[in-house]
């Protein structure tokens, strides 16, 4: 079993959904993953849904707030990276190209986060821990395997990560062009030059979920009111198959050619 009690620094260590239903978010996923959901009180009338697999804490999902959805940002999932102090690495996003959405701060005792984004546009979370390391299962059915970030400029995103997490960025040809974030000298998340068929998609932060049959499953959330946006097809490392649920938020879905460690 993928059970983690910590990540270093430039590993993403957690997913979570901003949508418009939580309740219907909740019976989607479930449904699709098997994930058990425990919602926390926010202190300000909303809760935090926590989803477990296995009893261990595998993805979050919580109502999108109001200036989102006035600003027109549809539901979406958020991959974010552990940092050791989320304030210095912040304060090098700046001058690094990026931008910071959401200035530090502190979620109650689980830890400390920042929202900011590199100079291509794509968003992501930093978070410090404390009580809560992120997820606690990974790379096994149901659970998060991987996050890509989709780019127009994969050099440009490369070095600004490099840069403000202080990770090796690694870019290979074979057995298909990909440039991957590296920490340990292990691929941790990558990132993947749009292509032209994506037309005028933003640049963003994709979020893949390992399964024991992609096609079976793409079949499934499209049964529960989600939409196939790219049909399974076969990669280097495995069966894939991309997706958007009943909301409209973009995920992935992948059958590994080997289990990741």
């Amino acid at each position: 079993m993928g059970l983690r009690t910590g990540y270093k620094q430039g590993i993403p260590s957690w997913v979570d959904l901003a949508t418009t239903d939580q309740d219907a978010g909740k019976s989607f996923y479930g449904s699709l993953f098997g994930w058990e959901w425990n919602d926390q009180d926010m202190g300000d009338g909303s809760s935090y849904s926590m989803g477990s697999l296995k009893g261990h804490a595998a993805a979050g999902l919580y109502t999108q707030r109001d200036e989102e959805k006035q600003q027109g940002i549809p539901p979406h999932w958020t991959t974010y990276i552990t940092v050791d102090n989320v304030d210095e690495v912040a304060g090098k996003v700046a001058g690094a190209g990026g931008q910071v959405f959401a200035e530090p701060f502190d979620v109650f005792e689980s830890g400390r986060m920042a929202i900011v984004a590199d100079p291509t546009g794509g968003v992501v979370g930093l978070w410090q821990a404390r009580q809560h390391i992120g997820a606690e299962i990974v790379n096994e059915v149901g659970a998060f395997v991987w996050s890509e970030l989709i780019t127009d400029d994969v050099e440009k995103a490369g070095k600004f990560f490099g840069d403000v997490l202080g990770v090796n960025v690694h870019s290979q040809t074979d057995p298909f062009p990909y440039t991957m974030i590296m920490v340990d000298e292990k691929p941790v998340g990558g990132f993947m030059a749009k292509s032209p068929e994506m037309g005028q998609m933003p640049n963003v932060w994709v979020n893949y979920f390992s399964v024991a049959d992609c096609d079976s499953t793409a079949a499934k959330a499209e049964s529960l009111g989600g939409k196939i946006m790219v049909p399974p097809m076969d990669t280097p490392v495995g069966r894939f198959a991309g997706l958007t649920d009943p909301q409209g938020a973009m995920f992935s879905v992948i059958k590994m050619n080997e289990i990741m460690p």
